[in-house]
């Protein structure tokens, strides 16, 4: 059973991500195409819309979590101030410095920051307060 719990929570957090990442996708391309700006102005901006809509739907729909939210926001911006400037500068390199093509280096961040950000997610951000949504309190009286 929880084996089979864990396995949907993976999955939910995958289908939020996909959503998120459309989001930063298609955030992506508009100031690929619209704007002059090199590669990181466009992957910040796009990255930080997608982190918003991630964060909301996976605290509240998979990880279901009631813990302090500004405390859970706190631990994701740890996460990003580490994996931000990281992607930001690879990304950069592989597009400016080496050719590879914007959108590719894109898809390659997002596939990287999926993984990670769930491990973290799961057991550093959400860990304690899983579940937590709903859940009466030991001190409520049934």
């Amino acid at each position: 059973m929880k084996n089979r719990k864990e396995i949907f929570r993976g999955i939910k957090f995958v289908l939020f991500s996909v959503s998120a990442g459309v989001i930063e996708f298609a955030a992506f391309a508009l100031l690929d195409s619209f704007t002059p700006w090199p590669y990181w102005p466009k992957y910040l901006i796009a990255l930080v819309l997608s982190v918003l809509w991630n964060f909301t739907l996976n605290r509240r729909f998979t990880f279901r979590s009631a813990g302090n939210v500004p405390v859970a926001m706190l631990k994701v911006a740890l996460f990003y101030a580490v994996f931000t400037p990281l992607s930001t500068i690879l990304g950069n390199f592989l597009a400016e410095s080496c050719g590879w093509n914007d959108i590719l280096v894109t898809i390659l961040n997002m596939a990287c920051n999926l993984i990670l950000e769930y491990l973290y997610d799961r057991f550093f951000v959400f860990g304690k307060t899983l579940d937590t949504i709903n859940k009466p309190s030991k001190h409520h009286k049934q």
